[in-house]
């Protein structure tokens, strides 16, 4: 069995970087406060190539990609929930481009963050409906070529066991955290 390239990178270094300051950077590059970070990968392909580009050439072993807000739930805020496999695969492609040309390993991490929805019993979230939501992302993630999901920023315990569900289905492995 072929080990992945996070699991080799780990197996040989005691410690890896990853990238940081993804909005600050993207609002340094012009997006602005409201505006879906996710719409660039269509839009804006360039930014984004930039935005991996420099993590990589910064140091980083792994980068995320723009897709934080990937979910329907959070695309439905700018009327673009119909469009998560085509947005998400490509953050996902336009990160497999920048890796594979960075002349060293470097991990493409699909990045998945909250729904911004409630979960049952005190919203209308349901667990089902996060697994739902969560795997239609991390497949079209899958799709455009991530070595891992990163899930980031979940505070439900719910929300993040429905994450880590979703990303079983997609056959990913995954790497999360929580905020309390």
């Amino acid at each position: 069995m072929t080990q992945d390239v996070l699991s080799r990178l780990l197996a040989e270094h005691d410690w890896l970087m990853a990238d940081g300051a993804t909005g600050t950077t993207l609002f340094n590059m012009g997006l602005t406060s409201g505006e879906a970070p996710e719409l660039w990968n269509v839009d804006k392909p360039d930014n984004i190539r930039a935005l991996y580009r420099g993590a990589v050439e910064a140091g980083s072993d792994i980068f995320l990609t723009n897709s934080f807000g990937g979910t329907a739930s959070r695309l439905k805020l700018h009327d673009a929930h119909t469009r998560v496999g085509e947005l998400n695969r490509l953050a996902a492609e336009l990160g497999r481009e920048v890796a594979d040309s960075a002349g060293r390993p470097v991990v493409v991490a699909g990045w998945m963050g909250p729904t911004g929805e409630i979960m049952e019993p005190m919203g209308p979230l349901s667990f089902e409906g996060a697994v739902e939501m969560f795997h239609g992302q991390a497949e079209a993630l899958k799709a455009g070529g991530v070595d891992v999901l990163w899930v980031e920023t979940i505070s439900a315990p719910d929300e993040y066991k429905a994450a880590g569900r979703a990303a079983e289905l997609a056959g990913m492995p995954w790497v999360g955290t929580m905020s309390f």
